[in-house]
């Protein structure tokens, strides 16, 4: 089974960074084999492990629980913002 290391990006609903300081593994699916059911509309994996989510606090952490349990893994790297420094003044400049 393959897994995504991945940082996600904050929500644009928030403006600190609290839930965006973790690192997430994901399992990538290969294979979909889901299956919903007409009656109730739920859906079923026949795969649990595809249920997965792990979160690490650094992305070295992620690294070594991925290779002492032997899953293949790809990073992708995360987008840093770039802080525009701003003065008071400028709330009131056009």
């Amino acid at each position: 089974m393959r897994f995504k290391i991945y940082k996600p990006a904050k929500s644009s609903m928030q403006s600190g960074k609290q839930n965006s300081k973790k690192w997430l593994m994901l399992p990538i699916e290969e294979e979909k084999i889901r299956s919903i059911n007409p009656l109730t509309g739920w859906v079923s994996a026949k795969n649990t492990q595809s249920q997965l989510r792990f979160e690490f606090l650094s992305k070295e952490d992620a690294i070594k629980f991925a290779e002492k349990k032997g899953f293949a893994y790809e990073i992708d790297k995360p987008q840093m913002s770039k802080i525009r420094p701003k003065s008071y003044a400028a709330n009131f400049t056009s």
